[in-house]
């Protein structure tokens, strides 16, 4: 049985601040890439010296964030763990290509760009195409980027309006118990989308904007009886739709006019034996080309790294139960 030998290794570093940004905020950066090697970091004056079984790669990924650093880019938690992801699976950072591009800005100047592989052929699809299907796990920024972009495309005047849609999926006896009018009713499934449009365009701008029907944020079932001109269209939680909600969706749209469905197709809430539309959608329109379809990776996680443990935890019990795939 062989025995992997341990290593040292050295890397020496140009500018104190770049071990301040490099090492966050009381070493957290450190402490991520120590959880993830088998590897101790020690700091000497202007050098970094890695002991252990995986300094190798520990080293490869510490140069890449340094790449980072002195391209004029930011470091925080995400990053450092998707730089990791992408050394275990043999890829680089600096290798891949990500646009860098800006999306929009933030009600407070933040730009907002693509962060993973992902996310940047996600955004390229929706402005090459007219209609986009981003699917994939929680947390992978497929109606935020949605959002962004359909903002970005109103300032630019490329439409003349944005609506937000999702299915309530209890719209039916349970809603009735919620208080309030059916607006009321709604605006708690719609809640996400609210986030969205704050986070970008600030609570009172994204307030006026609905105030002037600029912007819409309705329920799916408000959308039947429309047609749909000059609008940039998102449908999100697309997998609580039926095949029939779906069809109806996909023929709103107009002339002039861009449409992003997102959904998970992990996630269906639909009443048993009700068929998802967006896994419909996926199968019967795969061959239209004017379509494009976006899968999204567990590695395209932008949220806590312990959402992207905990969708692989299910991915991977999902593989060995198939057989409780869908019991309640």
């Amino acid at each position: 049985m062989e025995t992997q030998l341990t290593e040292e290794l050295k890397i020496t570093i140009d500018h104190e601040q770049d071990t301040n940004e490099l090492f966050g905020n009381l070493d957290v950066n450190l402490k991520i890439i120590r959880d993830n090697y088998d590897v101790d970091i020690i700091q000497r004056q202007d050098e970094i010296i890695l002991k252990g079984k995986e300094a190798a790669s520990a080293q490869q990924v510490i140069i890449e964030l340094l790449g980072i650093l002195e391209s004029g880019e930011s470091l925080d938690a995400q990053k450092v763990n998707y730089v990791i992801n992408l050394n275990k699976k043999g890829l680089s950072y600096k290798g891949i290509n990500i646009n860098k591009d800006v999306l929009c800005f933030t009600h407070k100047g933040k730009p907002i760009k693509p962060k993973t592989i992902g996310q940047t052929a996600y955004a390229k699809s929706i402005k090459e195409q007219v209609l986009v299907f981003g699917i994939g796990p929680a947390g992978t920024g497929k109606t935020f980027i949605a959002v962004a972009m359909a903002i970005n495309a109103l300032k630019n005047k490329e439409v003349q309006k944005i609506i937000l849609a999702r299915p309530a999926v209890e719209a039916g006896e349970r809603l009735g118990f919620l208080p309030g009018d059916l607006q009321e009713k709604v605006d708690p499934y719609l809640r996400p989308l609210y986030d969205a449009l704050y986070d970008i365009l600030g609570r009172d701008s994204a307030l006026r904007l609905k105030e002037k029907e600029v912007i819409e944020v309705v329920p799916l079932a408000y959308m039947r009886g429309r047609t749909l001109d000059n609008s940039f269209i998102i449908l999100d939680e697309a997998q609580n739709t039926t095949k029939e909600q779906m069809k109806m969706f996909l023929t709103r749209l107009g002339f002039g006019s861009k449409a992003v469905v997102t959904g998970d197709i992990t996630q269906i809430d639909l009443p048993r034996g009700k068929k998802s539309g967006l896994v419909d959608a996926i199968k019967v329109l795969d061959k239209v080309e004017e379509i494009k379809f976006c899968f999204f990776k567990e590695s395209d996680v932008v949220r806590h790294e312990l959402v992207r443990k905990i969708i692989m935890a299910y991915d991977e019990y999902a593989k060995v139960n198939p057989e409780q795939e869908g019991e309640e």
